[in-house]
């Protein structure tokens, strides 16, 4: 129970600073197996010298980040295309390169754009994919992480995750007073906007399944309540206020119900709450603290943090209630659990002495492992593809976000320009 809310005061008083501009994005390890890529500087044809936004840069750092490509440096290129017709496959087979992605922004006459591309396998000569989409100024950089999207998809056999969104929360200091800021940023970092601004703390935020609402637990009026927020509108609805502790909200896979940590009654409980009718339904009934729940993608079962046992440990239950059972069993300390999109794995924070850590876990097998290496890692959340893992940490004497593939081959560090950031979530796939 002490180590619980420990880490929670940790995670609060750490975030000091200002927000600003997007969050830098620095690949500290990648794979020696990546495949090997050339991105093609994209043509342009419209009223100005160059479009407003590099495409091919776009597609290039996308790829890059994933840790499964190693675009070239276009300095080596043999040619520069924008049309398949233009490539000459001999050239680029001199120098061992497999494949090669071409395209071209137009603008149009009504000041729109399109933007088209090509993926040619080299060796074969053949076009694996290609697509023209038509696009707004202002929604060329969500084209061009469509485009890593394709050639990820194609390449990889799996749905890339280029275009999406990271929710988080940044403070600053106004005119002496602390800030708390709920932030959206594009999954790379750029376009970050505020949707919500509070005196009082913000924290776990969490995304629909929808990608249009986001549930995040408020403290304004000095005590806890949780709301749910249209992310376009603003418009957010207060769904829990109940005495005591209002927490972790966590979204069912129909996005119909959440699941929340409660404790009016006492210690906090697993509490399901359907957002229609307000019926609240309660899971767990333990001495112990129960909370940070997280659903399995068939809607059938929730994983938790319980320290039943004696110390934090993941559980799960079933939604119709009955007995919880102990999912992990390697250290003392393990909580806050996220089940990966396919259901068949689950990330959480591992403690070791004064260190805690990102830990993934198998569920079937119940083999574990620890992916990073920071001493105060945190709120984990998987990329909506099941591929990436997003979560808190420090650099230095400030708190930053980072990323570790589910393998733990691949580590990035996410830093904003200034401030601190912290209580990341990766939204789902558009829809």
């Amino acid at each position: 129970m002490k180590k619980l809310a420990f880490v929670l005061l940790i995670g609060l008083l750490a975030m000091a600073g200002s927000a600003q501009a997007k969050l830098e994005i620095r690949i500290t390890q990648g794979v020696e197996s990546a495949l090997p890529i050339a991105i093609v500087p994209f043509g342009f044809q419209g009223k100005t010298q160059a479009a407003p936004e590099n495409i091919s840069a776009i597609v290039e750092a996308d790829l890059a980040r994933s840790g499964q490509f190693k675009p070239l440096a276009a300095t080596v290129f043999a040619q520069r295309p924008t049309h398949g017709q233009e490539i000459d496959f001999a050239r680029w087979r001199k120098q061992g390169i497999d494949h090669v992605v071409v395209g071209r922004v137009t603008e149009t006459a009504d000041g729109r754009y399109t933007v088209q591309f090509q993926l040619f396998n080299v060796l074969q000569g053949r076009q694996l994919t290609g697509y023209s989409i038509p696009a707004r100024q202002q929604d060329l950089r969500r084209a061009a992480h469509q485009i890593s999207d394709y050639v990820y998809e194609t390449l990889i056999g799996e749905r890339g995750a280029f275009n999406t969104r990271v929710a988080y929360v940044t403070t600053q200091d106004s005119g002496g007073k602390r800030e708390f800021l709920l932030q959206v940023a594009d999954a790379d970092g750029f376009n970050p906007r505020v949707i919500r601004r509070s005196s009082r703390p913000l924290m776990s935020p969490a995304w629909s399944p929808d990608g249009r609402r986001i549930a995040y637990v408020s403290f304004e009026g000095n005590r806890s309540a949780i709301y749910v927020q249209d992310v376009a509108t603003g418009e957010r609805e207060k769904v829990s206020d109940r005495p005591g502790i209002n927490g972790a909200p966590a979204w069912s896979p129909d996005g119909r119900q959440l699941a929340l940590a409660l404790s009016e009654t006492g210690d906090p409980e697993i509490h399901v709450l359907d957002l229609a009718s307000r019926r609240l339904t309660r899971l767990t009934f333990d001495r112990g603290i129960d909370t940070e729940p997280s659903w399995t993608p068939d809607g059938q079962h929730i994983v938790f943090t319980s320290d039943r046992s004696g110390g934090p440990q993941l559980y799960q239950v079933s939604v119709r209630g009955g007995r919880a059972t102990r999912l992990s069993f390697d250290g003392s300390y393990n909580a806050a659990p996220e089940v990966s999109p396919a259901g068949d794995k689950v990330v959480m924070v591992r403690g070791q002495g004064n260190q805690f850590r990102i830990a993934v876990q198998d569920l079937k097998t119940r083999y574990s492992r620890i992916l990073t290496r920071g001493r105060l890692d945190e709120s984990p959340s998987f990329a909506p593809n099941g591929r990436m893992i997003i979560y808190a940490t420090r650099e230095g004497n400030r708190g930053v976000l980072a990323a570790v593939s589910e393998d733990g081959n691949v580590h990035q560090l996410l830093v904003l320009e200034e401030g601190e950031v912290r209580e990341p979530a990766w939204s789902p796939f558009y829809q």
